[in-house]
């Protein structure tokens, strides 16, 4: 395969094609509106993964009914700070965005919200879902698991997902926004490289045979196959590099989504992708440990210390986490999306199948 050109597409023209595309698949506009805007989110910070390059995989997933337009989540059990939703197999960016605003409602009426749900499916970057809170001076968590894409330390079959955790808290000039799956990198990742016909880095994934694997065509397809073998754990291979923290860290995503909101872990998922996801939001105000405006300027003070702190030789500087993603959006919004051409033809392909104005 050989290495394909990025097409820039105005901002503007590729969240109108998102969301002529959902509306065409039974979404309401509120709803093809929302949806899109998640995704976009993703392809302006820079996280070509979770972006437009997932829209076939939404558009299989709504064709095969493992999600479903009209589906509305459900509140089935309720305290004053937190909340059981059940998705019912609606768009994952739906139920995180209903859940988040329910533990913001609950955060600014109790201190802290803390929702948890099931049944759901994809839901986007976890962070989006962070910075829904942060605009509202709220400090909050979100995490979600996945299908089965971790293999465990020591081990090569396929028991974890990428089990993000997404963390972000107010700050100027902009938030820390922090946003981090547990595996060393994500299935998105794996699969961009594919496209791009570009080997990945070795570390990032181990065969059945336990040896590492660059390949990201053969890996990607055995992968989606249920093959042994997957990405590895953030850290790596083994124990030397700290793997086993990224295996820890990714239990307990599991331990907050799949386990506690009494849905289904990785294993029991259909698929890498997996169906019949989690998710796990928590939101709480500074303001109950003291002055909201002291605690933000506190850490707008420390982001700032660690951006001028000695930098290594040869690094021009430091960044904190977010800064990079804020710097993306800015690129993007003037100079256009690059999507990758691969991922264009996907997009054109399922306008035509819908029947809606390709980009």
């Amino acid at each position: 395969m050989t290495q394909n050109t990025d097409v820039r597409i105005p901002a503007a023209r590729l969240r109108a094609y998102m969301e002529r595309v959902f509306a065409a698949e039974g979404f309401d506009g509120g709803e093809a509106a929302q949806i899109a805007d998640v995704l976009m989110q993703a392809d302006l910070f820079g996280i070509e993964s979770h972006g437009a390059q997932r829209m076939m995989y939404y558009h299989r997933n709504l064709a095969s009914g493992s999600a479903i337009a009209g589906a509305r989540p459900e509140v089935i059990r309720e305290t004053p700070v937190s909340a059981l939703i059940d998705g019912h197999f609606a768009m994952g960016q739906l139920c995180g965005c209903e859940a988040m605003r329910l533990a913001i409602r609950k955060a600014k009426q109790t201190g802290v919200g803390i929702c948890a749900v099931r049944n759901s499916s994809h839901y986007g970057i976890a962070g989006y879902y962070t910075l829904m809170a942060a605009k509202e001076g709220l400090a909050s968590f979100s995490m979600t698991n996945t299908g089965p894409i971790m293999t465990p330390t020591f081990g090569v079959e396929m028991m974890l997902g990428t089990n993000p955790i997404a963390f972000c808290m107010p700050a100027d000039p902009i938030p820390f926004w922090f946003d981090a799956s547990t595996t060393v990198v994500t299935l998105g990742k794996v699969e961009v490289h594919a496209k791009r016909g570009r080997p990945m880095p070795e570390g990032w994934t181990i065969g059945g045979d336990g040896h590492a694997c660059t390949d990201a065509a053969q890996m990607n397809a055995s992968i989606l196959a249920g093959e042994p073998g997957g990405i590895l754990p953030l850290g790596g291979a083994g124990e030397t590099h700290g793997g086993h923290k990224g295996y820890g860290l990714g239990i307990m995503v599991e331990a907050l989504t799949g386990v506690l909101a009494q849905g289904l872990t990785a294993p029991d998922m259909q698929g890498a992708h997996g169906d019949h996801t989690s998710h796990f939001f928590l939101a709480f105000d500074p303001a109950m440990f003291g002055d909201p405006a002291q605690i933000r300027a506190g850490m707008s003070a420390y982001l700032e210390r660690l951006r001028a702190g000695a930098r290594a030789e040869g690094c021009a500087r430091i960044y904190t986490p977010g800064e990079k993603a804020h710097e993306a959006m800015a690129d993007r919004l003037q100079n256009g999306v690059p999507v990758e051409a691969n991922t264009l033809a996907e997009l054109r392909q399922i306008a035509a199948e819908l029947g809606v104005e390709a980009l």
